[in-house]
């Protein structure tokens, strides 16, 4: 594996369309991956974060199938596609983390399915925000306290909303105590109200 330079905020990792020649690894910072459409309308389709694999979508095509951008000081990890087979020898847990993260990707599109199905903005935000728990603490990170390196207008386009409904349900969140917002960071005091969000699709208050 080689180490890449570092990435700055706004700075392209690859380009939806791009040939994949390599797959990456993010070693610090996070990441946003993207899509647009024949008619230049941008979604946001997932966040990556330390630990995690990025390309893995450019597989079947040789192509990357969207763009990823830094949304903070980032460092990578390059995996050539030459030497995966290799690398997979020399790197025992490799093939098993690939397989791993394929099956998160496929997750991770359900989850998002639901989500954007018939539950409401509180619904959406509250399994947003639990999704990224279970993620932080997947990788060694506290479950409960964490930096929202993504914009709020980001995680609008993710989840199917306005910035100005993601704002107001952060707030109200933060006013009925489930989280506690400090600027992009964010303290998840009640998971099981969280879930409990979830789990009923609840509009109503906490």
């Amino acid at each position: 594996m080689n180490n890449r330079r570092p990435l700055h905020v706004d700075e392209f990792l690859y380009f939806q369309g791009g040939e994949c020649e390599s797959l990456f690894a993010v070693k610090s910072g996070s990441f946003r991956s993207f899509m647009v459409n024949s008619e230049g309308v941008e979604q946001t389709i997932g966040f990556y974060l330390p630990g995690e694999l990025l390309g893995l979508d450019s597989l079947q095509y040789g192509r990357f199938t969207c763009s990823l951008i830094a949304l903070e000081t980032c460092s990578v990890c390059e995996l050539p596609l030459s030497r995966l087979t290799s690398l997979c020898s020399e790197i025992p847990g490799l093939p098993f983390q690939m397989m791993r993260v394929l099956g998160k990707e496929i997750a991770s599109d359900h989850d998002k399915i639901l989500a954007l199905g018939h539950r409401s903005a509180r619904s959406r935000i509250a399994g947003f925000l639990l999704t990224l728990s279970g993620r932080y603490d997947a990788l060694g990170f506290s479950a409960t306290e964490f930096n929202l390196s993504m914009r709020r207008h980001d995680i609008a386009n993710f989840l199917g909303l306005t910035n100005e409904t993601v704002s107001r349900q952060f707030t109200d969140l933060n006013k009925h105590g489930v989280i506690t917002v400090k600027r992009r960071g964010v303290l998840i005091n009640d998971l099981n109200a969280l879930r409990s969000i979830v789990e009923t699709g609840s509009a109503a208050p906490c």
